[in-house]
């Protein structure tokens, strides 16, 4: 049964999600453009999560020479560095490092242009903390990027995880599942799309704060559902999932809309990373129906305070999250 598989799950997203803040792998971001012969412009943008830098430094090759003073400017999300630098020979065959990022969970995302309109897209890890300039390797490539992206972020947020978690704990039937998965998906969809092309924006500290109240509501609502209660939630789980996909999608937008993409990049970079968000959503529901799958098979028995946990853990986790995140609103005001 559901509860039986949600015991494992949920014990497996406490442990993870104890300390977590939503979207603390948000990627880092390198764009270098050749500008003429030897000369490139180069900017590099750092994100910032309540405060903290992420403590990472750009390591340019040591032939390269800043031709101006580089330019730092500080945003409420990241931290953005301009410069214009000159490389006798060319970056073509040079190396450049990312100090520190093996010490992270953050992942860079590297965008090169050249004179004659050629492109590069790639994804530096923490375990190979640098990249090797070389020739473009096409847009198959960069779709490919943005795809395992959109994966990573949805299956590093554990708080849109928890919230997923908690519609499943509340679906009774298969095709009240299909209903709610594509409410959210539907929503999440909509404004991933106004937030990356950039008619919506919700500041991040409030927009986290309702992402944890999201879950933090699902809580009572599960534990009413199990008790034979019935509520609007209770009875339309895709109605809730709907309307708190709206916001769970401005935080998807968050791994695309702090990366500031050049327009030329946003449409296939939009539709690859959601695409990669719903395969990583998929994956993860698909996880929790083997487990319910394999303990009925098993017909595994449960003490009853261990049956309702899963319950309580959603909403205890929602209500931790509320409390840090809604301190940090009144903070930064």
């Amino acid at each position: 049964m559901m509860r039986t598989a949600a015991v494992c799950m949920a014990i497996a997203l406490m442990c993870s999600a104890i300390p977590a803040f939503a979207h603390e792998a948000r990627p880092a971001y390198l764009e270098i453009t050749e500008t003429k012969a030897e000369r490139y412009s180069v900017l590099w943008r750092t994100p910032v999560l309540s405060g903290m830098q992420l403590p990472v430094k750009l390591a340019l090759p040591a032939e390269a020479r800043d031709v101006i003073e580089p330019y730092t400017q500080q945003l409420p999300d990241s931290l953005v560095e301009r410069r214009i630098v000159e490389v006798p020979g060319g970056l073509g065959g040079h190396r450049i490092d990312i100090v520190g990022l093996q010490g992270t969970i953050t992942d860079v995302l590297v965008r090169t242009q050249w004179r004659d309109g050629r492109t590069s897209t790639e994804l530096v890890r923490p375990s190979r903390p640098w990249i090797d300039v070389a020739a473009p390797r096409g847009a198959l490539a960069t779709a490919t990027v943005f795809l395992v992206q959109g994966i990573e972020h949805i299956l590093l947020g554990v708080d849109h995880l928890l919230f997923v978690f908690g519609l499943l704990l509340l679906v009774r039937t298969n095709w009240m599942l299909v209903k709610t998965i594509t409410a959210f998906t539907v929503a999440h969809s909509i404004t991933l799309a106004l937030a990356t092309l950039g008619y919506a924006h919700i500041p991040a500290e409030p927009l986290n704060a309702v992402i944890a109240l999201s879950i933090l509501f699902l809580g009572p609502e599960i534990i009413r559902a199990w008790n034979g209660g019935t509520s609007l939630t209770i009875r339309h789980p895709w109605v809730v999932a709907f309307v708190f996909g709206l916001m769970h999608g401005f935080g998807f937008a968050s791994g695309l809309a702090t990366v500031g993409l050049p327009d030329s990049d946003i449409p296939l970079a939009l539709l690859m990373f959601n695409v990669g968000v719903e395969i990583g959503q998929l994956a993860f529901v698909a996880l929790i129906m083997l487990l319910v799958r394999a303990f009925n098979v098993l017909q595994m028995q449960w003490p009853h305070w261990v049956s309702v946990a899963p319950a309580y853990v959603v909403g205890s986790l929602g209500a931790l999250w509320s409390i840090q995140r809604v301190l940090v609103v009144f903070e930064g005001s």
